[in-house]
């Protein structure tokens, strides 16, 4: 079971753009080589993509 699964889509899109606001974040601070941790980058863009393939399979289960 994904941990994203009992969250309500309000929540899910909120926790998306915070995500997308973060990973633009760290994107222009390794630009400015103040970041550190360079695996944060990664580890965010699969936070994104699993929001986003739950947000879409939950817009597949209400269309059908």
């Amino acid at each position: 079971m994904s941990l994203y699964t009992d969250k309500t889509e309000k929540d899910l899109n909120k926790l998306l753009a915070d995500e997308q606001t973060a990973l633009r974040k760290f994107c222009f601070g390794v630009s400015g080589s103040s970041v550190r941790n360079v695996k944060e980058g990664r580890a965010r863009r699969k936070t994104i993509a699993r929001i986003k393939t739950e947000l879409q399979l939950r817009k597949k289960s209400i269309q059908r």
